[in-house]
């Protein structure tokens, strides 16, 4: 497997879509469609994987392409769309199996209306395709119940009629056609049908629901209640079918849409080009910033490149924002409700994932780039003078004021130097006082900092709000630090980040990798911090038993402890073993004793 694929595939989404394999020629292999495209993706791969067939295209895959979309029917239409669009080599065989049909409403006179999978360029009109065939099948079925129609291919052409050359079929006898191959039914008669199904294959059930409505009061009216309730029935189905689901909509044809996000150092920027309602081509690119252009900039520019890659004809663009751009005889639209805004919105969506599966990508091929982005990103995130490359954060545990203890960890480069942890056992707060106790801790880890000419950090993240942020300055004040370290306070409750006189905090997108370095150096110090305060409660808890027994002092205490962990080890020990640890007297002292209780 070559490296490029080997990276696709560690940073692969978790999302419903579709993907595309290419070989080294750059031609398309095949097309599929996922529920979760990693999965489904890293499937191909596994050594166990089906066929001869199957094997063989994986051998030729170089390379893969993704889109996401918001379900995996979503996924399950684009596929086809692509599919009769692209052609790819490995789909052939499929094509008949994984075509959907359509509803085709036949350019001829006295049109039929009927299911097919295959589409003929020669004017007739389709409708679909339809992920679900039952569902089609149903919406015809009662199409033809309230509008007979013709299901022969007779040429009902005006001349052949008036000729007499076709009599009635039993098709007319059992009341499913009203015989226009007779001339019994005018052709004027027939289109209005066929209009009104037109509608209803749109999503206009009005004529049809009203048709419907009076034939059913008629037949009460006459005491024909079994008809009448088949009638409620086909309005049920009306009421309950939602036309055919496009990967759009419907309302939407011949249109480009544009998605774009960016960082610091790049933007990325996805294309759909939607044609009858449907995604037909996606297309996602990465634009370095030579400079610091804006998004407005980079997509008025791009836009146009793309397009003309493309050969895009389209009238309308929908956007994510308004561009100062204009371009004669093109519509920029910025889409705020419905479908059209939903579609902009999946296009940003496809943008976003593509930058987050190359940070991935350069992280495993170049960690100290990723770092560096990281760092960099932070620095202007959190308005500091320089990078934070050396990070201590702090966190208090108690309980009810008992064994206190705070706790100091260390991210260097935004990872964890563990080697570099501080517990601190609190000396001069008694008592439950979150602000003392932060005051007295950092007051000792800098003073000491200072005395041994350690190394100072660029930032101190403190676990709290405006009042152990507050704590935290005095004690840097006294040192002498304040101003030259940046200091900030990240509350848990809206991760609020609180900076030195600034009373309105800061809030960082959930998504962003400068909250989630800080949670991380929060949930460590809150980690570490816990871990050692159980250890010293349970220590003392230890402690206090032996304490009861008779003749056995602290250095004995201590001395068992250290060897052998526990009480319950102590209590289990043979008088053999606590002789070798801490003589036979006392070793007889303490067996005795809990042999006795």
């Amino acid at each position: 497997m070559n490296p490029t694929l080997e990276l696709q595939l560690k940073t692969l989404p978790s999302e419903p879509g579709v993907y595309r394999y290419y070989d080294k020629e750059n031609q398309l292999l095949y097309v599929g469609k996922a529920k979760n495209l990693k999965k489904r993706v890293l499937s191909y791969f596994n050594k166990n994987q089906g066929g001869y067939r199957t094997r063989i295209m994986v051998s030729k895959i170089v390379r893969l392409e993704t889109t996401i979309v918001n379900s995996e029917y979503d996924a399950l239409l684009l596929e086809n769309n692509l599919i009769k669009e692209l052609n790819p080599y490995y789909n052939v065989l499929l094509k008949d199996d994984k075509s959907y049909p359509w509803i085709c409403i036949k350019n001829e006179k006295f049109p039929r209306v009927f299911l097919t999978r295959n589409l003929i360029k020669d004017g007739s009109e389709y409708f679909g395709p339809y992920a679900k065939p039952k569902q089609a099948k149903i919406l015809l079925e009662t199409i033809k119940k309230i509008y007979p129609l013709r299901t022969c291919n007779l040429n009902l052409a005006p001349e052949k009629i008036e000729e007499g050359k076709y009599k009635v079929c039993l098709e007319y006898h059992i009341k499913n056609c009203e015989g226009p191959c007779e001339g019994l039914e005018s052709e004027e008669d027939y289109q209005n049908k066929i209009k009104a199904i037109r509608g209803i294959i749109k999503g206009d059930f009005k004529i049809a629901k009203d048709f419907l409505i009076q034939k059913m009061m008629l037949f009460a009216e006459k005491l024909l209640f079994e008809k009448a309730q088949e009638i409620k029935e086909h309005l049920e189905i009306l009421d309950n079918y939602q036309t055919h689901s496009m990967v759009v909509s419907n309302t939407i044809d011949d249109v480009d849409v544009f998605g774009i996000f960016s960082d610091e150092s790049a933007a990325y920027i996805n294309y759909f080009k939607i044609t009858n309602g449907s995604i037909v081509q996606s297309y996602t690119t990465e634009y370095k910033k030579p400079l610091e252009e804006s998004d407005e900039e980079i997509l008025e520019e791009t836009m146009v490149e793309i397009r003309q890659k493309f050969a895009s004809s389209s009238k309308e663009i929908f956007l994510p924002f308004h561009l100062s751009v204009e371009i004669p005889g093109i519509k920029l639209i910025v889409p705020k409700v419905g479908d059209k805004k939903r579609i902009v919105e999946l296009s940003e969506k496809n943008a976003r994932e593509y930058r987050l599966e190359k940070l991935k990508q350069v992280q495993i091929i170049d960690p100290e780039r990723h770092t560096n982005r990281i760092m960099a990103e932070m620095q202007k995130n959190l308005h500091m003078p320089v990078e934070p490359r050396h990070i201590e954060g702090f966190d208090n545990s108690n309980i009810q004021g008992t064994n206190p203890v705070s706790a100091c960890v260390v991210f260097k480069d935004g990872k964890p130097s563990k080697k570099d942890y501080r517990i601190f056992h609190v000396k001069t707060v008694e008592g439950p006082n979150d602000f003392a106790t932060m005051e007295e801790v950092i007051y000792r880890r800098y003073s000491r900092l200072l005395e041994e000419g350690g190394e100072l950090p660029q930032l101190i993240l403190i676990d709290g709000g405006k009042g152990q942020l507050s704590s935290a300055i005095k004690s840097l004040k006294l040192l002498g630090l304040y101003g030259k370290i940046t200091i900030i306070g990240i509350a848990k409750r809206l991760e609020e980040l609180y900076f030195p006189e600034d009373p309105i905090p800061l809030y960082l997108d959930k998504k962003s990798e400068t909250l989630k370095i800080l949670q991380r150096v929060r949930d460590e110090s809150h980690r570490f911090g816990v871990k050692h305060h159980r250890t010293r409660r349970k220590n003392a808890t230890l402690k206090s038993e032996l304490e009861e027994i008779p003749g056995v002092g602290p250095k004995t205490i201590e001395l068992l402890l250290s060897k052998l962990k526990s009480v319950k080890r102590i209590k289990e020990s043979n008088l053999e073993v606590l002789e070798e640890i801490i003589g036979k007297s006392k070793a007889k002292v303490i067996f005795q004793y809990f042999k006795e209780s």
